[in-house]
């Protein structure tokens, strides 16, 4: 089989969190398995959230981008196999970092291509399969009963299909602040197992 290429991305500020414990473990363990890892740190490497006027079209295919930063994500999405996204739960959205790599990255012509506004996109992706970990301190029952689940909604209905990721996979780790050091070590666990099951 060829060597698979998986892109991670980190969505989190504050350096030793423990997203960046499962960013790390997720890293490991695919490159421990021989995948080629592009990895991503936003937050540290400073990726800029902002869409500028030029680049809120949804039907014509982006221009090239005159940031190198974001030529460099694009460019490297189109490649990936697979797609890791490691984030909080922030008032039922991912961290602004990480919805501005969505729809700065993941723009027409690189993630999607749409013939009219109202139209059915067809997703531009090779990468049919993705894995998102996410931390909470919501309960469960909450989350779910009051809350609707909206990170649910988001990746595997809203964005991920949209770009031809027709595979979304999913966990969450909680409550995560008041945590047991068993409990973390049993989550990083689950989230190496996660990442080698991409590879089947």
């Amino acid at each position: 089989m060829d060597v698979q290429r998986v892109g991670v991305y980190l969505a989190h500020p504050r350096p030793g969190s423990f997203n960046h414990a499962l960013y790390g473990a997720v890293v490991d363990e695919l490159r421990g398995r021989g995948c080629e890892v592009v990895a991503h740190d936003l937050c540290a490497e400073g990726f800029a959230p902002a869409l500028t006027a030029e680049e809120t079209g949804t039907v014509d295919p982006a221009a090239a981008p005159t940031d190198p930063q974001l030529a460099l994500h694009r460019g490297e999405v189109a490649t990936l196999d697979a797609l890791v996204l490691v984030h909080p739960n922030w008032w039922g959205m991912p961290p602004a970092v990480l919805a501005g790599w969505v729809q700065r990255v993941l723009a027409p012509g690189v993630a999607y291509k749409l013939g009219t506004a109202d139209g059915e996109p067809a997703g531009l992706l090779r990468a049919g399969r993705a894995l998102v970990l996410n931390t909470s301190d919501t309960p469960e029952e909450r989350e779910h009963g009051e809350f609707g689940d909206p990170l649910e909604r988001i990746w595997a209905a809203c964005v991920l299909p949209y770009v031809g990721v027709a595979d979304v996979r999913r966990l969450v780790f909680r409550t995560v602040t008041d945590s047991a050091e068993a409990a973390r070590t049993q989550w990083l666990h689950q989230a190496r197992q996660a990442a080698a099951a991409l590879l089947d």
